[in-house]
């Protein structure tokens, strides 16, 4: 399989838009500029760390 940054980060964008979209249109207690502020970038900082580590643990597995 063949690794491709552009389609592995936009999945990763893609999934993050997905749940903060769900998020905003939940009857949740939360305002959705506290969902932009706050909760948007931690997800999209949690996913790069995890989708960096998965990259180094494919690359030690592939060796």
């Amino acid at each position: 399989m063949e690794f491709s940054l552009p389609v592995a980060l936009g999945a990763l964008v893609v999934v993050v838009a997905a749940g903060v979209g769900g998020l905003m249109a939940a009857p949740i207690g939360m305002s959705d500029e506290i969902i932009q502020r706050m909760v948007a970038p931690s997800m999209l900082v949690f996913g790069l760390v995890a989708f960096g580590i998965g990259v180094k643990h494919g690359e030690f597995r592939a060796a």
